[in-house]
Parts: C-alpha cells; sequence; structure tokens
C-alpha cells in the first residue's frame, strides 16, 4: 500500500508540474520582445527542453529536500503549501469555517487513500479514466511504432554513412527521419531522386534534426504520453515542442548559406500539397520528424496556419542577440520555480504546530455544534 501511495503521489505531483511548467512558459511568452525570444526558436526550444527536464528530476530534489529537512540538515523553514495556507487561515488570513477548510486541506489525502481502496464513485471515475487512457495510449504508441517500422522497413536502402541509412520509399509522400536502437533512418519518397531542389532540401532539413537530438526528444515525449493522455497541458507543451522544433531546424538551415530562401519555401510548399494526399498509415506513424505538416494550426496564432508561420519566419529570419545570455536569464527562474513547487506539493510527512492547531479549532467547532443541538433539544423538552 505504501509502493502505491507513493507512485499515486508521484503521477499527481508529475501532472501538476506539467501544468504549472506550462503556465510559465505562456508567461514567458506574454513579452517575446522584451526578453529576446519572438525569432529566438533554438533559445525557446532549449528552454522548453530544460524545463521538461527540471519536471522529470524535480520529485527527486523534493525527496531529497524532504529528507534532509526531517534529518534536521537544512533551513527548518517550512515551504509545505498546505501548512503555509493554514498559518495563513489561523492568522485571520479569510473567514471559513474550520471544518469546511480542513475538508479542503485533506482533498487530496482523502482522494488517493479512496483511489488506493476503490471506494467511492468519483475514486471509480478516476482509475476508470486512467486505466482506459494509458491502455488507449499503449495501444496508439504500438500500432504507431508498427506502421512506422512497416514504412521503413518496405522503403530501399540508397546511401548509408556511419551509423545514417537514407532510404527510399513509395508508400510516403513526405520526407521523414527516425531511429532505431542504434542507426538513424531518413526516408524520402522515390520521386524526390528527379527533384534535385527537394531533394537537398529534404536531407538538410533532416540532417539538421538529428544533429540537433530531436529524435531522442521526439521519442522521449512519445513513450511518456500514455501517463499523461488526460492532461491537456502536456499536449499543448508537446505541440509547441513540434513548432519550435521546425522553427528552429528551419533557421539553422539557411544559416548555413547552402540553400535559398526560395527554393526552400518552395519545397515546403511542394511538399505540403503532396501531404494532402497523404497515407493513413504515414500520419499515424510514430516517433518521428517529419520535413512539413499540414494538418497542424499554430497555437495562439489565431487561424494562422504552422506552414504559414515557417514561410513567415524563413522571409523574416533574423540572428538573435546574445542568446546564451537570455537563455541563462531565463531558465534558472523557471527552474528554480518548477523546484519550489515541487517541493511545496509534497504532502506533509507529519503534524505541524498549527495542523494541531487546525485540528484543535475544528473539534472546538464540533463540540460547540454538539452542545448547540443537545441545548436546543433541552429546550424543545
Amino acid at each position: 500500500m505504501m509502493a502505491g501511495d507513493a507512485l499515486l503521489d508521484a503521477f499527481i505531483d508529475a501532472n501538476i508540474l506539467v501544468c504549472v511548467a506550462y503556465a510559465l512558459w505562456c508567461v514567458t511568452r506574454l513579452l517575446p520582445g522584451r526578453l529576446g525570444l519572438k525569432s529566438a526558436y533554438g533559445t525557446q526550444l532549449r528552454l522548453l527542453n530544460s524545463v521538461f527536464l527540471a519536471v522529470v528530476f524535480a520529485p527527486f530534489i523534493a525527496l531529497a529536500y524532504s529528507t534532509l529537512y526531517r534529518a534536521g540538515m537544512v533551513d527548518q523553514t517550512n515551504l509545505n503549501l498546505s501548512d503555509m495556507v493554514i498559518a495563513h487561515y489561523l492568522n485571520g488570513g479569510f473567514s471559513m469555517k474550520a471544518s469546511e477548510f480542513e475538508g479542503l486541506i485533506l482533498m487530496r489525502e482523502h482522494f488517493t487513500q479512496n483511489v488506493l481502496s476503490g471506494v467511492g464513485w468519483i475514486a471509480l471515475a478516476a482509475i476508470s479514466l486512467f486505466v482506459i487512457g494509458v491502455v488507449t495510449g499503449l495501444m496508439r504508441l504500438i500500432c504507431s511504432m508498427l506502421c512506422l517500422y512497416r514504412i521503413v522497413a518496405g522503403s530501399y536502402a540508397w546511401r548509408s554513412f556511419g551509423r545514417l541509412r537514407i532510404r527510399l520509399s513509395d508508400r510516403t509522400l513526405i520526407p521523414f527521419s527516425t531511429r532505431g536502437w542504434r542507426n538513424y533512418y531518413v526516408v524520402l519518397p522515390s520521386h524526390m531522386l528527379g527533384q534535385p531542389d527537394e531533394l537537398k532540401v529534404s536531407l538538410a532539413h533532416e540532417f539538421q534534426h538529428i544533429r540537433q537530438g530531436d529524435l531522442e526528444w521526439e521519442i522521449l515525449l512519445e513513450a511518456l504520453k500514455p501517463l499523461f493522455l488526460l492532461n491537456p497541458a502536456y499536449h499543448a507543451w508537446k505541440r509547441q515542442v513540434e513548432s519550435l522544433r521546425e522553427l528552429n531546424c528551419d533557421s539553422h538551415v539557411l544559416m548555413r548559406g547552402r540553400i535559398e530562401v526560395r527554393t526552400y519555401c518552395d519545397t515546403l510548399l511542394s511538399v505540403c500539397q503532396q501531404a494532402l494526399r497523404r497515407d493513413r498509415a504515414f500520419v499515424i506513424a510514430v516517433p518521428k520528424v517529419t520535413l512539413v505538416t499540414a494538418d497542424r494550426a499554430t497555437i495562439g496564432f489565431g487561424k494562422q496556419s504552422f506552414l504559414e508561420r515557417r514561410i513567415l519566419s524563413l522571409i523574416n529570419s533574423r540572428r538573435q542577440a546574445r542568446p546564451r545570455l537570455v537563455y541563462m536569464a531565463i531558465v534558472f527562474p523557471m527552474i528554480f520555480a518548477i523546484f519550489a513547487t515541487a517541493v511545496s506539493i509534497q504532502r506533509p510527512g507529519d503534524w505541524s504546530h498549527d495542523r494541531i492547531m487546525l485540528s484543535t479549532v475544528v473539534n472546538l467547532e464540533r463540540m460547540d455544534e454538539i452542545n448547540r443541538l443537545s441545548t436546543f433539544g433541552r429546550i424543545r423538552n
């Protein structure tokens, strides 16, 4: 039971941290001009990846802090959020019946206990949604990987360089890259052999994805997707990563100076037209990174399509001044906020003085209610 309790707490904390991280990211994007992030796609992508790693390691940081706190090896300032709210309530910060306030404070603890014991319709509904979500996500992931495997296995070997394999396929209309346990694969539509410009742009684009480590991040995000299938913040986060990944890749390819902007844009438009006649098996095949995605709208940009945004960013591209300085100035406060949140949302390990006082107030309130009802009964008699 203790192991199940710890796992459920970790799962709840992870979902909370993902929501907090995405909220911090949205706040950061409110001032893109002042922060120097408007066209700094690489910096934004590094920020997202760094904060995601902070979310992954935050529970371990919180566990280490709790252990040191109980051992008296760190400052004895209580950083638990529920304890701080209780102290604020006892100091007259807001008015509420003590029993109702205690019910709110203990809501998560009661929920976890009910889920672990399967008591109540809310707990059963939560368990059912979680099981359905995880099973659906795993089934989708397995089917997607099988589809991707069939596409790669059915393609033809064309070139190979070390761990890189370039293959040609008659089944896909869009260039993409993926990887196995050891080798990287770039799969190109066979018809591109007769179109040198499109072939050059596609290879440069997919090679850049491999250099940036985008495939590893895509695999990680897809692997975790079944666990966060019901968390909208995770899906929004993943779409942000996908969008910034493509914009960053576009800018890096053009910065090399080997491909003209017009050629690059013409290739995107041409491949996008091909994508409109896409094969369903290719759409669901993951994890992979493609040259274009025709059916993605840009979050936060109204009705502007993602392809339109990519082309505009290519036309108006410019270098960012002091990217490392901007990155360091933003990433440390965000990581600190994630770690502080992870520590503050942990369930308290023991009864603090404020919790004892709240329990005393609740008992006095209940005794007063009992005495009042008893007095009312004697008056009636």
